[in-house]
């Protein structure tokens, strides 16, 4: 097998064969959340030049968690299983180079690893940054292209939202990296329709959508460098007494071992173009309701409106039905920061939730 690459960031808290982070260390000072949401948002500072400090989940937080992977532990399995089968004829002399998107695809690939290394596949598994509006990590995919094939490339998220992440990506490998194929994003689930593959596209309780360094690796979200080379990020070593990601991952892996034979994930262009066409009307119609001229500000789906919720300065909060159980952690977490929670039903449709970002400054 071709030497892997290597970075001081290693395996984060993973096992050390599960992933490699292609990411450097930077020693940065944090942001206050508001004082962030003021900076992005009056164009003085794009959001990927600054980090807030990541708080350990509260008691309840860590319970909803343990409730979320209690609940959709096997679905997460079998949609694992189903997309691993369904990347099998897309090996390179028997070997596939998964890159997880960092943070959220980080999860999905290391389980992806796992089950496609049960199939007989060598992989090679790194995560990568990839910034809204600056692209993926130009420097660590060239890397990774002087030592495994890229034909070979598979790009692995957690979910899709309202699309940005697949376009950028698209946008930047078309421009920047002369990338001859379509780019083959892997996700849990695709309400947007922009997905190359996913197992699902209902926006469900993703339970490691829920958390953030502590489900994936201890890392932080990526850090765009002030020089050139591979993007950064920050360890979150403070918060291992609260970690929860080599836990997620033997959960759904013993999970999927104990699985009945599944089959191959199939995910058809006509299905996409419905899905894109639902999510478009959804973001269309919420920007005229409420007057938003920048849709940065909106953030559908359940892991992207409560990650909003948690990290950015909220103003409001929709949801199908605050009766719905895989919204509980996200109506919660509103009613804490005081933001109110409307219930729209069936207008939200493909998504459940969405969150919208307060305009500040």
């Amino acid at each position: 097998m071709t030497q892997l690459l290597t970075s001081q960031i290693g395996s984060g808290s993973y096992q050390t064969d599960d992933i490699q982070f292609l990411l450097r260390p930077l020693n940065i000072s944090p942001t206050d959340v508001a004082q962030k949401e003021h900076l992005i948002q009056s164009g003085q500072k794009h959001y990927s030049e600054m980090i807030s400090t990541e708080h350990a989940p509260s008691a309840n937080h860590q319970a909803i968690f343990e409730q979320a992977l209690a609940q959709g532990g096997v679905r997460m399995a079998q949609a694992v299983q189903s997309l691993a089968l369904a990347l099998l004829p897309y090996q390179i002399d028997g070997q596939l180079t998964l890159l997880s998107l960092v943070r959220a695809g980080v999860p999905l690939g290391v389980l992806l690893t796992r089950a496609l290394r049960d199939m007989g596949v060598t992989v090679a598994h790194y995560g990568i940054s990839i910034i809204r509006d600056r692209g993926i990590d130009v420097q660590a995919i060239k890397d990774i292209c002087q030592v495994h094939a890229p034909q070979s490339l598979i790009f692995v998220d957690g979910w899709t939202g309202k699309g940005a992440i697949a376009k950028e990506l698209s946008h930047t490998l078309a421009t920047q990296i002369n990338y001859p194929i379509e780019p083959r994003l892997v996700t849990l689930t695709d309400p947007c329709g922009v997905a190359w593959l996913a197992a699902a596209h209902d926006d469900w309780l993703i339970p490691s959508g829920i958390l953030g360094a502590t489900v994936s690796g201890l890392v932080s979200r990526s850090i765009w460098p002030q020089d050139l080379g591979w993007h950064g990020c920050v360890r979150c070593d403070d918060l291992q007494p609260f970690d929860n990601s080599r836990y997620l991952i033997e959960t759904v892996n013993n999970l999927r071992q104990q699985l009945a034979p599944q089959t191959a994930a199939v995910w058809p262009l006509e299905h996409r173009n419905i899905l894109q066409a639902a999510s478009q009307k959804v973001i269309s119609d919420i920007a005229t309701r409420f007057n938003i001229s920048s849709i940065n500000r909106i953030k559908p789906g359940i892991a992207e409106a409560t990650r909003a919720v948690m990290r950015r300065v909220p103003e409001h909060v929709l949801v199908n039905s605050k009766q719905d159980n895989d919204v509980r952690l996200l109506v919660q977490l509103a009613q804490q920061a005081g933001v109110a929670v409307e219930e729209v039903g069936q207008q939200l449709h493909p998504y459940r939730a969405l969150t919208i970002i307060k305009k500040v400054g």
